[in-house]
């Protein structure tokens, strides 16, 4: 079965090269257990673009391998793949990634997301961030919709280089690009389970006036779209207003990079939440969607956050 396996890869990884023309680094197979871990044994095709970016098409081959098994020649398969390949050519991150050589093409497309700074390390070398206690504010730009799905990249230091513009300049951007890109929103959670079409409370209004909670619940924020909404508490003003709509001072329990909830200084005990925190990590939390052990806090006096 996997000598079978095996020589299937090899066929594939053989043909294709055949059939695309591309080197033979241009095509890679890593399997499932390898860094960063996946869910299944993948075929990389990468297709170098400007500026060192690549567009990947990402091949999951036991699927493959099972169609073949199933009767699919291997001509067919590689057909199909052909398809693919020409439908990533004319998709709309192909025609973005020919942007990213200028800044003012780019810069609308700027946004900021949540990683840890530990587990991530390898893949931060050369970007863009910043640093809250073991969270990374990273650099992305928007690089349209494929097959349904949004795809984003990194902006590496090198590109901002050819840019010719300042760090934060640009990164400050970004956040604000952040915030109408995905606006901040509160989440009640009795809402959430009886109403689909639920979106949230638009805190951030001045006409808002409903009351944050102070009980050992906390309040749940994220943003309108919900993924990666954890960045929502960073975002430009966001962390002042939550201030003074809980009556000071609050802790942060990240449950994930799409949400944190927020609790009171004046009713919260820190040491309990890193319990809760733990807890919830542990049994509920995806490993992708991991982003701190830590519980945080900001004071509503200074400005700052910190963090247990």
């Amino acid at each position: 079965m996997e000598n079978g396996y095996e020589n299937f890869v090899d066929t594939l990884r053989q043909s294709l090269l055949k059939e695309t023309s591309y080197e033979e680094e241009m095509i890679c197979y890593k399997k499932a257990e390898e860094y960063p871990p996946t869910s299944g044994d993948r075929l990389l095709l990468k297709n170098r673009q400007k500026e060192g970016v690549y567009e990947v098409c990402a091949l999951y081959v036991r699927d493959l391998y099972d169609e073949f098994q199933n009767g699919w020649s291997m001509e067919n398969i590689i057909q199909e793949i052909m398809k693919r390949l020409d439908t990533l050519a004319r998709s709309e991150c192909f025609e973005k990634s020919k942007n990213l050589d200028s800044y003012e093409k780019v810069k609308g497309d700027l946004f900021i997301r949540l990683m840890n700074v530990v587990k991530y390390r390898d893949e931060l070398k050369n970007a863009i961030f910043r640093t809250v206690g073991d969270i990374a504010l990273v650099l992305y730009a928007r690089m349209g919709e494929l097959d349904g799905c949004s795809t984003s990249i990194k902006i590496k230091k090198h590109m901002l280089q050819k840019w010719e513009q300042d760090e934060q300049s640009v990164f400050n951007e970004a956040l604000l690009n952040t915030y109408f890109i995905s606006p901040p929103r509160i989440y009640c959670w009795e809402k959430l389970l009886y109403n689909l079409d639920y979106e949230g409370e638009n805190f951030m209004n001045l006409l808002f006036d409903m009351s944050l909670k102070k009980d050992a619940i906390g309040n749940c924020l994220s943003t309108s779209v919900r993924t990666n909404g954890a960045v929502a508490v960073f975002l430009p003003g966001v962390a002042q207003r939550l201030g003074k709509l809980i009556g000071g001072s609050f802790y942060m329990v990240f449950t994930s990079i799409h949400e944190v909830m927020i609790h009171s200084e004046d009713s919260a005990d820190p040491r309990k939440l890193k319990e809760v925190l733990e807890e919830t990590v542990e049994e509920t939390t995806p490993e992708e969607d991991f982003l701190t052990y830590y519980v945080y806090h900001y004071n509503a006096e200074t400005g700052q956050f910190s963090y247990y």
